[in-house]
């Protein structure tokens, strides 16, 4: 074999290295990506079926209720409400009024399964997306009102 041949072999094969390794990162990338939702955008059918993603919203007033370790309460945007069912233990933030979000898929009734719960560290943080779907939820309220 000529040296131009090996030459183009080892650049052929390194190429094909490359488009392999970025094959297998973009895909880890894809696998792990979760996204937000608020429950409006779940009500409307916005949300992926059977994948995990974020529901965000406050924790509806009187909506907790506990049997052992499973949690059921529900998630708002004071437009939409969102069933979440949640096994396991609980923030020590985690209020009822206070601002929440959970990670996990939907079930076949439409109930949120969640598999992770993180509520909000202080009075003043909300996630952006939380907050914007909040204050969206409001602002549609008041138009409606005022119809």
């Amino acid at each position: 074999m000529k040296p131009r041949h090996k030459r183009a072999a080892i650049i052929v094969g390194g190429i094909a290295a490359l488009a392999v390794a970025a094959y297998f990162v973009l895909n880890a990338f894809q696998s792990n990506l979760v996204f937000f939702f608020s429950p409006s955008q779940v009500a409307a059918g916005e949300a992926p079926k059977n994948r995990t993603f974020r529901i965000g919203g406050l924790v509806k007033e009187g909506s907790v209720k506990r049997d052992n370790l499973t949690v059921n309460f529900v998630v708002t945007d004071k437009s939409k409400d969102m069933a979440v069912a949640f096994t396991g233990i609980l923030p020590d933030l985690f209020k009822e009024g206070k601002g929440v979000v959970a990670q996990g898929k939907l079930d076949a009734d439409g109930k949120f399964t969640a598999t992770e719960v993180l509520a909000k560290h202080d009075e003043n943080y909300m996630p952006p997306e939380a907050q914007q779907a909040l204050d969206k939820a409001q602002m549609d309220k008041t138009m409606k009102s005022l119809k």
